[in-house]
């Protein structure tokens, strides 16, 4: 249905200019906010289908080639691109590489080398429902039989929307989302998105930036519907990409109380549950729950990438009781299976009992190193933030920081965020840009941390020269046409999210700590043209 929407793209000539996609609501997947048809070409060789997958591609990807066809070396390509683009915890290779190549690792019999249970090896089935009952505090221990093993999430996300959506059905998220999840929904099972559109104005229902509430998922159910869209399913991520918001259990009740009412699933991908790394922030599972208020249309995702640092290891597992979901999921991972010998390696990371070397190696050695090695690699790229008088915001989980950047934008339009974007990348950094997470602000980036201290160091020394330069060229601008006082109108607006620190509804300037007041300070002196008005030669 999406597809045929686009014209000219089946049998025939019909050229991309003539291509057009029909109108949608700012609530519905845009397709041009994620495809580049600039010069594309149909392929005769390829299915309407295959051409739009072959169109598919955004900032993200153009991004993530230039990387991989420049990628910094320290040695042997130091003035290559420094990748904060891709969310990879690049902080704990000596410690994942020395567990990983211990002996209780290296097994290899016959079972592990043919065909398995389409759903996992039990073996490794009943070690991942151990797992999720200890580290997400389950009220009682989670069953084996309710756990499916894939190659990832991203293709949970595209098997649980093809057996819970028809095609041209849809699901609803809060944006500003992870991107991946369009591309996984759509391309594969045809599945459209709902925007729940979140903006950073701090009003009286919103007590901080992007916050999601039942009643804007109301109104964006509404919407839908009033357009003919039938929504089947509602996607949360907690901790939130690329926000790190962390939700609590009051919030989660409320958002699965708004499913159940309206019979949608409800997809929870808590993927980066273990990389909350202060300990005044608390993630709260939607498995830790008493009692789920629609348990047969509740599904959770979890894998190992994102929270024992292996991106390059792909593994995703779904929990979930509906075992007619399972079912159906389970006949799609002939497509999606995980080898034999890397289940026997995930399954003895995972280990929980008294015996086994991993709930020490896990919370003693591991975790506390990841947690400590995060927090530090935080503080100094939030620290370099302030220090520009750039305002973020302050969370405390995963590997992001969502940042502001809607002053060096003079006409605040995507086409103007894409640039500043691009002007990064020309001077060898990857940012990610907020039309890539369908931000409805334009301005926002989201820059990755968990990197080594000479990465970032030379990296933030890039983004700082990237900033500074159109700093300039603004000033100039408004020295030729001073009449125009766009930026003292944005600097309003950003004023409420400057270092919004955790969960907390902001207060007054006498409660912040010292560093974010001197941050505040030098972001108004750099919006001051006092110091452009006032120069030394003057004085003299």
């Amino acid at each position: 249905q999406a597809l045929s929407e686009m014209e000219g793209m089946g049998g025939g000539g019909g050229s991309l200019q003539e291509m057009r996609v029909r109108p949608l609501t700012k609530r519905r997947v845009d397709m041009h906010g994620f495809c580049n048809p600039n010069g594309f070409q149909r392929s005769p060789y390829l299915s309407a289908r295959g051409n739009f997958a072959n169109l598919f591609q955004g900032s993200t990807e153009e991004g993530y080639k230039a990387y991989h066809a420049d990628k910094y070396d320290e040695d042997k390509n130091p003035n290559g691109i420094i990748n904060f683009g891709t969310s990879e915890n690049k902080l704990c290779f000596d410690l994942m590489s020395k567990r990983l190549t211990q002996t209780d690792m290296n097994l290899m019999e016959p079972s592990l080398l043919q065909y398995p249970d389409w759903r996992g090896h039990l073996f490794l089935r009943e070690e991942v429902a151990r797992f999720l009952t200890y580290y997400c505090k389950a009220p009682a221990p989670l069953k084996a039989e309710n756990v499916i093993v894939l190659n990832g999430c991203g293709s949970l996300f595209s098997a649980l929307a093809t057996v819970l959506c028809d095609p041209g059905e849809a699901v609803l998220i809060a944006t500003p989302f992870y991107g991946g999840i369009t591309q996984s929904i759509f391309l594969y099972g045809n599945v459209k998105l709902v925007y729940v559109c979140l903006d950073s104005k701090i009003t009286g229902t919103n007590t901080r930036p992007f916050q999601l509430t039942v009643e804007k998922l109301e109104k964006a159910l509404q919407d839908a519907q009033a357009e003919g869209v039938t929504v089947r399913a509602l996607i949360l991520l907690n901790p939130q990409n690329p926000l790190g918001d962390i939700y609590s259990l009051s919030e989660l009740r409320d958002y699965l109380e708004f499913a159940k009412r309206h019979e949608l699933h409800v997809i929870v991908d808590e993927i980066y549950m273990l990389s909350v790394f202060d300990e005044s922030a608390t993630f709260h599972s939607v498995l830790s729950m008493d009692r789920l208020p629609d348990p047969q249309r509740t599904h959770v995702m979890w894998g190992i990438t994102k929270d024992f640092a292996v991106s390059g290891i792909r593994f995703g597992t779904l929990y979930t009781e509906n075992q007619d979901v399972a079912n159906a999921v389970a006949s799609l991972c002939y497509f999606h299976g995980v080898c034999g010998p890397v289940q026997h390696k995930v399954a003895q990371l995972l280990k929980d009992r008294g015996e086994s070397v991993a709930p020490y190696w896990i919370n003693q050695v591991y975790l506390r190193a990841n947690h400590a090695r995060l927090k530090a690699a935080h503080t100094y790229v939030t620290d370099e933030l302030k220090t520009l008088g750039v305002p973020f915001l302050n969370r405390n989980a995963g590997f992001f920081v969502w940042i502001d950047f809607r002053k060096y934008l003079k006409t605040g339009t995507f086409e103007e965020e894409l640039l500043l974007w691009k002007r990064f990348l020309d001077n060898k950094v990857l940012l990610s840009c907020g039309k890539a997470f369908e931000c409805s602000e334009p301005g926002w980036f989201r820059i990755i941390f968990a990197d080594k201290t000479h990465r970032l160091q030379l990296g933030m020394q890039r983004i700082r020269k990237v900033l500074e330069e159109r700093e300039q060229e603004i000033l100039a601008e408004e020295k030729e046409q001073p009449c125009q006082s766009d930026q003292d109108g944005k600097a309003d607006s950003t004023d409420e999210v400057i270092f919004v620190s955790r969960h907390q509804e902001p207060t007054c300037a006498n409660s912040s700590n010292l560093g974010d007041l001197i941050g505040l300070l030098q972001q108004q002196m750099r919006s001051s043209d006092w110091l452009q008005k006032n120069t030394a030669e003057q004085f003299a």
